[in-house]
């Protein structure tokens, strides 16, 4: 072609025919012949085709494999083209309300007594809002006023709520009676961390376990030097207690769902652990078998005054006034576990090995101990200076 035929730019420019040319011959093998694809969050595929009626026809189900979705389409193609082409139903079956859903949803999940309760209870906080609109009525401005109607207060709370929600919302998506989820808050499952917590020193500790009543001061040391849960501590039975490897063995936690003591397992997989006990607590451990513990293998180490399970509203009775005598009363008793997740990382313990003695699943809340405890940035600085100094023949003359 004469460079006189080319087209040209508004510049005088000319352009070349040749990547339009390339662009056609990469495209045209993609072009579909018949029918349309369509790739759904859920990573399943919507197979649809303009019918000779004139309308667009979706197919009655989506497919798992692209390949799938192209033989339905060939399928339709084909009848179409035999003259048996007959359109389907077009009748859709309506999606559920919120709130019959939801507790179905919830009716079908294997979960702990305590979670199951608790998850009961926030369906019935969701109802409230959602419970008679149908799920593909939920818009994202619903669920952003919703979560916005929560305000400041109750951060937690609203982040346990939303969460749940999300998650509800996402079977929904899974199950194909939602094209997406409407739950698109960033950061609004996680609620804020309690701001200025402060871990308990070494010499609180022993003010707070001295102010307890004798038979709970080994729950003190055990909470904080071992990072044991409330639930743990109190299921632990002497079996558990090795005290020849100075290990304790955690099997098994008390939750209250309904108000009722259930022994299960730890709240998570990884909470099934084996924790080793800091050397200085072990005389005060035999001490506590000797004179507090239940009798047999399975006896109850930390039991109420009654024998059975204690509970965390009658342990609060004796831990208000010693963590007070401790000039802490800003120290809940979960505040233990976090100030020995602390003194671990202070004592060098690696992310794993967090982990491993704290029960997590994950390395986010160990290595949040960690930059707790990390003094390193403050050692890079003093050693810096100390390069600065004149012995070094880098300071000021």
């Amino acid at each position: 072609m004469p460079a006189s035929a080319l087209p040209h730019s508004p510049s005088g420019e000319l352009f070349s025919a040749a990547p339009k040319a390339r662009t056609r011959a990469r495209t045209a093998g993609r072009r579909r012949g018949f029918g349309h694809l369509r790739r759904l969050p859920s990573r399943r595929y919507q197979a649809s085709y303009l019918g000779p009626d004139g309308d667009r026809h979706i197919a009655p189900t989506t497919f798992q494999t692209k390949g799938d979705a192209e033989a339905w389409l060939s399928m339709q193609s084909a009848a179409i083209t035999e003259g048996r082409w007959r359109p389907a139903p077009t009748a859709i079956a309506p999606r559920p309300r919120f709130d019959d859903y939801a507790r179905a949803w919830l009716g079908r999940r294997e979960l702990k007594p305590r979670t199951r309760v608790e998850y009961a209870r926030l369906i019935e906080v969701l109802v409230t809002t959602f419970g008679h609109s149908r799920l593909d009525t939920i818009t994202r401005d619903d669920v952003r006023t919703w979560h916005a109607a929560w305000g400041p207060e109750r951060p937690t709370a609203r982040a346990h709520t939303y969460a749940l929600l999300r998650t509800i919302l996402n079977t929904a998506v899974e199950e194909e009676l939602l094209a997406t989820n409407p739950c698109r808050i960033r950061g609004g499952g996680r609620p804020a961390g309690r701001s200025g917590m402060r871990p308990a020193t070494v010499e609180e500790i022993g003010q707070i376990a001295a102010s307890m009543p004798e038979r709970y001061r080994l729950m003190v040391q055990l909470a904080a030097w071992c990072a044991i849960r409330f639930g743990e501590l109190t299921e632990l039975r002497r079996k558990d207690i090795d005290l020849r490897h100075g290990v304790i063995r955690v099997r098994r936690a008390v939750t209250w769902p309904n108000g009722q003591a259930h022994v299960g397992t730890p709240k998570s997989d990884a909470g099934i652990r084996d924790v080793s006990i800091p050397p200085h607590l072990l005389p005060d451990i035999r001490h506590h078998l000797d004179r507090f513990a239940r009798k047999g293998s399975d006896g109850l180490v930390f039991p109420n005054t009654d024998g059975q399970h204690m509970h965390h509203g009658s342990l609060y009775k004796v831990y208000r006034p010693a963590r007070a005598a401790a000039g802490r009363p800003d120290l809940r008793w979960h505040d233990l576990r976090h100030t020995g997740a602390t003194l671990a990382a202070q004592a060098g313990a690696t992310t794993r090995e967090l982990m491993d003695r704290l029960g997590h699943s994950t390395s986010a809340m160990a290595m949040r101990y960690q930059h707790v405890a990390d003094d390193r940035p403050a050692e890079i600085a003093r050693r810096l200076s100390q390069m600065a100094e004149p012995s070094h023949g880098l300071g000021t003359p």
